[in-house]
């Protein structure tokens, strides 16, 4: 079919004219067996080739048909590299014709990263459906709205009905909850045939707690050196760690190949340990730029609560998801100190205005949170847009007690100035689903694990925040939504009933003014030529131009009155007429664009 879309691979199923190739690394086993788990299932001794590998070449099987692999004399198991899991990830594997699907976006290359808008999404929880299906019902929406590219939370076959995706097993099977593979492949086809780019969250730092059966034939999958907060790290710099760095890199290549993805986020990278002489994260790159970047445009983001710079940049990643930023703005908003935030209380303006000019906040200062540890590396020289910028995501949302978003945190004037801050500035601006209209629906935490894990989970989870004043008796910890439950999934669904005027229209006009004013600039302005000031509680930002001219913000973020202040060149965006002529009240934004002839 021409244009089919396969992504070749060492690992899982290959359909061949001779029939199905199965494939499995399973250096902890002696003999595999494959059951092919259709009428009388019968099992199929595998043929051992090499180096922990099994594979079987089984003529008669094809798309649609379910399998197992027998591991240790009696255990069947789902494929790790499963294309699609229907019954959950403790049942059979199906085999997937990735030629099945007829793409029409054949001339899609891509956005260029300065356009991008982007707007976070949890699937199960954007539509009423909770489907790839119910994505596509609301993206003519979203391209109304301003955005560019949508971000899906992981999408990989996680356990149980519900959950935000961190904790999936089976890495190459969208789970089946949200629809077919075909369904992931249509939605991301609408988007391109919308213009969207759409880009998808991964975890690569570890495996979900129930249903990853690697550590029974596969232990080599598994560091004995490193340990993460979620347990033993991925063996990348260890015995048999090729063929783990591989599954991984292959993982990479299928997403932005077989689904045609215009990129993929990779969840915190600061929690993969790699003491190689050449970093997973560096070949990961190198290997999707070699493979796809003459192609169309590409772009891999990172989460890293490190602030490693060195990671960002040409034939790198294109952007980092810059908690700094956040943390910033949030403190502004609303006054809140505690954990992280401890460590931008003190001049919360001053970090925001570094973020604004260099990128990152912390670039190697000690971090009190960090037991004095020193954060970062040095960013000013990298492109603004290097950096992903935000107020509300799903961690900073849903990593509170109760998944409060910030309309219940913050007031309306703050909430509307924070934004015309955000979505104005150079960085990559993002939105979380629902920002964009004040939705007040929470996002809390949600899973759906079995057996033991259930309780160990909804415990651990209240005790999480015991270090909390408001949460230091037992009563309040009980409090706490059990994630478990249907009704935590339920309350996190958005309300678009709750879309109607106001926030909406705001955001959409500063999506239209960043889209018409502010891009076609972005290319203009050159890394390190950025300055800031705060003076008298006012932050006033400062972004030279090639030809002289600047783009210019001047904030007010407090309920404090203030008074009147001079403003360079044209206005085109103030939060009131008095902010607009300089006279700057309580949550007062302006930017201006001032002429080189106009500077001081």
């Amino acid at each position: 079919m021409a244009n089919a879309r396969h992504h070749e691979m060492p690992f899982g199923t290959r359909i061949t004219p001779e029939g199905v190739r199965f494939r499995l690394w399973a250096p902890g086993c002696e003999r595999v067996m494959l059951h092919i788990e259709e009428g009388a299932a019968v099992g199929r001794m595998m043929m051992p080739s090499g180096d922990g590998w099994f594979e079987l070449l089984v003529d008669g099987a094809g798309a649609g048909t379910p399998y197992r692999f027998e591991v240790n004399d009696g255990l069947r198991v789902p494929d790790p590299a499963s294309r699609f899991n229907p019954d959950d990830v403790h049942g059979a594997s199906v085999v997937v014709d990735p030629t099945a699907f007829a793409w029409r976006d054949t001339a899609w290359k891509g956005r260029p990263w300065e356009e991008a808008v982007v707007y976070e999404l949890h699937v199960g929880t954007f539509s009423p459906s909770g489907t790839f299906a119910g994505v596509i019902e609301r993206l003519d929406y979203l391209v109304d709205l301003g955005v560019t590219a949508i971000e899906l939370m992981p999408v990989a076959d996680f356990p149980g009905v519900h959950n935000w995706g961190y904790d999936g097993v089976l890495l190459f099977a969208p789970d089946s909850r949200y629809g077919t593979p075909d369904d992931l492949k249509a939605l991301v086809q609408s988007a391109h045939d919308k213009g969207l780019m759409v880009l998808l969250d991964v975890v690569y730092n570890h495996f979900g707690p129930e249903g990853n059966y690697l550590h029974v034939y596969a232990r080599k999958f598994f560091s004995e050196r490193h340990h993460t907060l979620w347990g033993a790290a991925i063996n990348f710099d260890g015995s048999g760690s090729r063929t783990v760095r591989d599954f991984f890199i292959h993982n990479a290549l299928y997403w932005l190949q077989e689904y045609h993805f215009d990129g993929l986020r990779l969840d915190a990278v600061h929690a993969i340990i790699d003491d190689s002489a050449r970093h997973i994260l560096t070949e990961l790159a190198e290997r999707v730029h070699a493979e796809i970047g003459s192609e169309r445009a590409v772009h891999l983001i990172l989460e890293n609560d490190a602030n490693e710079a060195h990671h960002l940049g040409q034939g790198g990643y294109t952007a980092q998801w810059n908690d700094d930023i956040h943390h910033a703005l949030h403190v502004l908003a609303t006054g809140e100190a505690d954990g992280y935030y401890g460590d931008y209380a003190d001049a919360p303006l001053v970090h925001l205005g570094r973020c604004l000019t260099e990128g990152f906040a912390y670039q190697g200062q000690a971090s009190a949170y960090h037991e004095g540890e020193s954060r970062g590396e040095p960013s000013g020289h990298l492109p603004l847009q290097a950096f992903v910028a935000f107020v509300q995501n799903h961690d900073q949302v849903g990593n509170r007690a109760f998944g409060e978003r910030l309309t219940q945190l913050a007031p309306e004037s703050a909430l509307r100035a924070v934004a015309a801050v955000l979505l104005l500035a150079p960085s990559v601006p993002m939105l979380f689903m629902g920002e964009e209209f004040g939705a007040r629906t929470p996002f809390q935490f949600f899973c759906d694990f079995g057996g033991e894990l259930r309780d160990a989970v909804t415990q651990g989870r209240r005790r999480e925040f015991r270090k909390f004043a408001r949460f230091a008796d037992p009563a309040a910890q009980a409090a706490i939504p059990d994630p478990n439950r249907p009704e935590t999934f339920l309350a996190s669904r958005l309300d678009w009933s709750e879309a109607g005027a106001g926030a909406l229209d705001q955001y959409r006009g500063l999506l239209k003014l960043r889209r018409e004013t502010i891009v076609p600039r972005l290319r203009l302005i050159e890394p390190g030529s950025a300055a800031f000031e705060v003076v008298a509680g006012v932050l006033r930002v400062r972004w030279g131009l090639h030809d002289g001219a600047s783009l210019q913000l001047t904030a007010h973020l407090s309920q404090e009155p203030l008074g009147e202040v001079a403003l360079e060149g044209e206005v085109i965006f103030a939060t009131s007429d008095a902010a607009a002529a300089g006279v700057l009240g309580p949550w007062s934004v302006v930017w201006t664009l001032a002429a080189a002839e106009t500077q001081a």
